[in-house]
């Protein structure tokens, strides 16, 4: 559960939060406690992979902006963030009852 819930504190950290807090937790329990283990992964891989979603949707946002057609984008920019904390806490809500979460649109960088 920590390892989804502790990608939250990158709200409070700037930013370092997102991916320091699950990979964290990872290293510290990666060898006494597999669950932990394999849901932390889980986190820091849908942390890495929506850092670079939000990278690639702010790169085509911004420069379509000024021929008004990134406007229509600009929404879609605005409830992102909204829900990837959605999908963390969703994360740790299941892996509290013990049920493995796999995150939508993640890329596996770290087996």
């Amino acid at each position: 559960m920590l390892g989804h819930l502790s990608a939250l504190t990158g709200l409070l950290t700037g930013g370092i939060g997102y991916v320091a807090g699950p990979l964290i937790i990872w290293q510290v329990k990666k060898d006494t406690m597999p669950f932990a283990s394999s849901e932390s992964k889980e986190a820091l891989n849908f942390n890495i992979s929506w850092f670079l979603w939000g990278a690639v949707l702010a790169a085509v946002t911004v420069p379509l902006m000024f021929l008004l057609v990134g406007f229509f984008l600009l929404p879609v920019l605005i409830v992102y963030p909204v829900v990837w904390a959605i999908f963390c806490i969703v994360g740790g809500l299941r892996a509290n009852e013990g049920k493995s979460y796999k995150y939508p649109l993640t890329v596996r960088f770290v087996q």
